[in-house]
């Protein structure tokens, strides 16, 4: 048998290439169990269960006020949408990762996506109390257990949130850079730039997105500073001032790692090739410090409003309590002193954290108060 050497011979895919498509069947697959793990687990995890949150005297769940539009499946459509939303954002990651390994995107969608596990600890700090009615963890889990009354699956889609002011913000940004001189703001300060638009969209995304949640019963503000915030009192209170414009900062955080530069180089990756250890490693490298800086920006997210627990000031209860299957979130007394029928319980943290020894001794007002007459 003779070969014909004026014949090219067949293209054969290096070794090297077929690696990416072993490692991405693996992820999608693991993925994919997790993923059913965990929807399975949290299916089987609703209502307020353990003793520690659970109002004995109260039965199913009654709701003293109605959500938006008196629609009662706002619960079942977040719950479904996000369900829908991970598996088009983990096919999307596949199909990036299969074309472009390692593009900075997908590594930013995991490094925001791995937010979730400070989520009870930034529910903790606000104030933010979940409907114990979603799929949500056991609440006796010690991290979990932070959060006010549940911690709920459905923060699983961080990554869409953080990331959206990024998309807009950088093609205005380039929009700008284009029809100015060089020697403009824009181009001579463009993170800067970047982070001023990523602040002013993520703002009015975070305070659109964030009011329609309150609003559909998902979850509550518990307590908020009366300043600067919207409807304060009402059962959907908003510290608006507060709330969107500290979130912000985690997005700018993304944002500004993802900026390309000349070189066509990210932030991010630029930072990671500083250290000698990630130069052989550059999409790992990425990765840590995209993991890294939102980690720093989220914990700085929730350091401003531990000052605000500490000093006391979020004096405004959401007014009626709106979740009666479950205590009263009331670490400070203040729904006491509003008048709230109880039980109440002040949290996992309601001593040092919260520079206070326990919840204090509270005398209920004569007459009711605000809450005991129907609040908001």
């Amino acid at each position: 048998m003779t070969t014909d050497l004026t014949q090219p011979a067949p293209a054969v895919a290096p070794p090297s290439e077929h690696k990416p498509w072993r490692a991405i069947t693996v992820t999608v697959l693991a993925v994919a169990g997790l993923a059913a793990l965990i929807a399975v687990a949290a299916n089987a995890r609703r209502g307020a269960v353990a003793g520690r949150i659970a109002n004995p005297a109260v039965e199913g769940a009654p709701r003293p006020v109605e959500p938006l539009w008196g629609r009662s499946d706002w619960l079942t459509l977040h719950q479904a949408g996000t369900v829908v939303m991970m598996v088009v954002l983990i096919t999307a990651v596949v199909v990036v990762w299969r074309r472009r390994p390692g593009h900075p995107i997908v590594l930013m969608v995991l490094a925001t996506t791995l937010l979730v596990w400070q989520d009870p600890i930034m529910n903790w700090a606000p104030y933010a109390v979940y409907n114990p009615q979603l799929w949500h963890w056991p609440e006796t889990w010690p991290l979990v257990s932070l959060s006010p009354t549940v911690e709920p699956f459905i923060v699983i889609g961080y990554a869409t949130f953080y990331m959206a002011p990024f998309f807009p913000a950088i093609a205005i940004l380039r929009r700008l850079q284009a029809r100015r001189p060089p020697g403009s703001f824009v181009s001579r300060h463009p993170l800067v730039a970047l982070g001023a638009l990523i602040l002013a969209i993520g703002f009015v995304l975070d305070a659109c997105l964030e009011i329609f949640l309150v609003r559909t019963q998902l979850y509550i503000y518990s307590q908020v500073i009366p300043f600067g915030s919207i409807a304060a009192g009402r059962w959907y209170q908003f510290p608006l001032i507060w709330e969107s414009a500290l979130v912000t900062l985690v997005m700018i955080a993304a944002g500004v790692l993802l900026y390309r530069d000349d070189t066509g180089r990210t932030q991010a990756e630029r930072l990671a090739h500083r250290v000698r250890a990630f130069r052989s490693r550059p999409a790992l490298g990425t990765f840590v410090v995209m993991f890294a800086v939102v980690n720093v920006t989220y914990f700085v997210y929730g350091a401003g409003f531990a000052v605000i627990r500490a000093s006391k000031a979020a004096t405004s209860v959401a007014c009626p309590w709106p979740y009666p299957e479950a205590k009263v979130y009331d670490p400070n007394g203040y729904y006491e002193e509003a008048g709230q029928p109880g039980p109440y319980f002040p949290g996992i943290w309601a001593g040092w954290p919260s520079a206070q020894s326990g919840r204090p001794d509270v005398d209920p007002p004569e007459g009711g108060g605000r809450c005991g007459a129907g609040g908001g």
